[in-house]
């Protein structure tokens, strides 16, 4: 799903807020986004979506639950693209993640209960693919939420040229600035690929929205952008997209309770949404982008 940038599809979606993913601890629940995302993609084979995949993941969240264990993860199905799930963790460094993988084995009753789960998790899938990213702040606006009053996210993916990457960052810095006044609440982060499958040169903008109205009013903050911009800027702008990015690709994500391992304090926010009575099991936590070995 390629296609070529274009400056007005970027005005349009930059409208909502910034990832704070996992974070806890701020009294009113808004913290910095993660140094390090772990972002592992499930693809489902047709009709395992839903429910069949809800009830395999659940095992994840009750070994998780039941090793009490402190890392925790957001779990997202995709409304746009092929059928798939997608998980976020996130760490403070790679050291961080290393330590929570190596313990996360080192517990051979949670170890045992994973693999069991992973066998039952890997029939329902076609692949699976990891992505490690690395958060650029200066690339961010307003990157303090709190994520647990959320409900969907807008991720936007942006390959850039070979050797242009500094041209993409000059973009990026220009939303920054002029955004910022067209729109003070606007927010989002950007991060940059890593590892993973096509990592070189990639960035990408997650936008946190409470709802999907956010994206139709984005489209009115996306003309007072372009405004404070001005004629020139836009020339410039046009300029610098046209010579750094190759491709772009966005897709829209909303957030599932019931495959997620959330924070107490996510919890305590909105526990109806976040620990659903029907629900057959509670979050899955790093073991899925830390200890789950991509396939």
């Amino acid at each position: 799903m390629k296609r070529y940038i274009g400056l007005s599809l970027l005005v349009c979606l930059l409208s909502g807020g910034a990832a704070t993913l996992l974070a806890q601890g701020a009294p009113d629940g808004a913290m910095p986004p993660p140094k390090v995302l772990m972002v592992t993609r499930e693809f489902l084979k047709p009709g395992k979506a839903g429910s069949p995949h809800e009830k395999t993941e659940s095992a994840f969240v009750a070994a998780m639950a039941a090793a009490k264990w402190p890392t925790r993860y957001l779990g997202t199905d995709a409304l746009s693209g092929p059928s798939r799930s997608v998980f976020f963790v996130g760490y403070d460094s790679f050291a961080a993640w290393e330590k929570d993988t190596l313990a996360t084995y080192g517990n051979a009753t949670l170890a045992a209960a994973l693999d069991r789960a992973f066998i039952a998790d890997g029939d329902l899938l076609s692949s699976v693919e990891t992505n490690v990213l690395s958060y650029r702040e200066d690339l961010s606006l307003n990157p303090n939420i709190n994520i647990a009053n959320m409900r969907y996210f807008e991720a936007i993916s942006f390959h850039t040229r070979p050797g242009h990457e500094m041209e993409w960052e000059a973009i990026a810095k220009m939303y920054v600035d002029n955004y910022a006044k067209a729109n003070p609440d606007g927010h989002w982060a950007t991060y940059q690929a890593m590892y993973g499958v096509r990592s070189g040169g990639v960035y990408v903008v997650i936008i946190p929205m409470k709802t999907l109205a956010e994206v139709d009013a984005g489209m009115a903050y996306g003309k007072k952008f372009m405004e404070q911009l001005g004629e020139s800027g836009m020339k410039k702008m046009m300029e610098l997209s046209s010579a750094s990015t190759e491709w772009t690709e966005s897709n829209l994500l909303t957030f599932n309770p019931k495959i997620s391992y959330p924070a107490d304090a996510w919890v305590k926010t909105d526990p109806s949404f976040w620990k659903p009575k029907a629900a057959a099991s509670a979050p899955k936590a790093a073991a899925k982008p830390g200890a789950k070995p991509a396939q």
